[in-house]
């Protein structure tokens, strides 16, 4: 029987239709979801489902690959780009995501994380397009948070500008592994609760693929989610909505105006859980290396975006490892 404890909180959904002409009320309607709930959902954005299922259709192919395939373009730690599995450790669980994953950026580092055109033909070009779809997006709700925090309106995207080579933006092809329904006595994490350290999240999920719960920022009682409320996250078939979290770099930017949200894909363990595959794409929009950050009121020091990625890893480091030091006592 699960412990957890659930609420229906209402997730905002935002229209980006007729944006040029909208884009006042769009604004006050981000800044109020960043503000209050850190999670939304975005509709009329532009990007056809057509083209969000052709994606995931090249996802699944790469995913289906044999591993000995998929090690051709393994992850780089340096460049944060290429294909992992079962690698990524949660501090919240002290276990890793029973998960593969294929990072992929639009700079250079990606020429040696691509596999060749024969072994997933059109994979490429199906997926850069998407990206570049995606950031087109991501640079509409970029104005928008200017606006909202006082800047120029072009601030953000010239800090998340994709064409420069320092640029860090990532997209992240997601495949979670069916989990057995007979208990043995082991949880299958999928992705335990975290929050990202990029500017914002856009999660693209397939219908009947549950397990996104989420915790908004104001909400949260604990690092880890032990103990929170949590709410579902459901895909709609009908739906072609975006979901969008806040991370702890636009927290930062806003002096904790914005606040970063704790998510987690739930480790199925009851029924009515989501038990099968689940693909998802998460594209994490990261700020270029020299990107200067600093929010309005100068709360915290300024630092580069190298720099902020450089902690934020490190500060991950160190949970983890307390995580596993934990654990091992907790086993003992």
């Amino acid at each position: 029987m699960s412990t957890t404890k659930y609420s229906d909180r209402d997730i905002p959904s935002i229209s980006l239709a007729n944006f040029d002409q909208r884009i006042d009320d769009i604004t006050t309607q981000l800044v109020d979801a960043a503000e209050n709930v850190g999670f939304f959902s975005i509709v009329d954005h532009g990007i056809a489902r057509t083209d969000v299922d052709k994606v995931f259709e090249s996802s699944a192919s790469f995913f289906s690959l044999p591993d000995d395939v998929k090690s051709l373009v393994p992850f780089s730690p340096t460049e944060n780009v290429g294909w992992e599995k079962n690698a990524q450790i949660r501090p919240s669980t002290g276990a890793c995501d029973r998960k593969e994953s294929y990072q992929l950026q639009f700079n250079s580092g990606m020429e040696t994380r691509w596999l060749p055109e024969t072994t997933v033909p059109g994979f490429r070009s199906t997926v850069t397009t998407f990206m570049c779809q995606a950031q087109a997006v991501s640079e509409k709700l970029m104005v928008c948070f200017a606006r909202g925090l006082g800047f120029p309106d072009n601030f953000f995207v010239a800090a998340h500008d994709v064409s420069k080579e320092d640029s860090q933006t990532v997209a992240r092809l997601l495949h979670y592994f069916a989990a057995p329904e007979a208990s043995d006595g082991q949880i299958y994490h999928r992705a335990g609760a975290h929050t990202d350290w990029d500017f914002i999240t856009l999660l693209f999920q397939k219908a009947g693929q549950s397990g996104l719960e989420i915790c908004p920022g104001r909400e949260a009682t604990s690092t880890f989610g032990q103990g929170d409320v949590w709410t579902r996250v459901e895909p709609a078939a009908e739906s072609n909505a975006i979901i969008c979290n806040i991370g702890d770099l636009l927290m930062s930017w806003s002096d904790d105006r914005f606040k970063s949200t704790l998510h987690r894909v739930k480790a199925p363990c009851e029924p009515g859980d989501f038990y099968g595959e689940r693909y998802s794409i998460a594209f994490f929009n990261q700020p270029r290396k020299s990107a200067e950050i600093q929010g309005p009121m100068r709360k915290y020091p300024l630092v580069t975006g190298a720099e902020f990625t450089r902690k934020a890893m490190e500060k991950n480091f160190k949970a983890v490892l307390q995580a596993k030091e934990n654990l091992a006592v907790a086993v003992a």
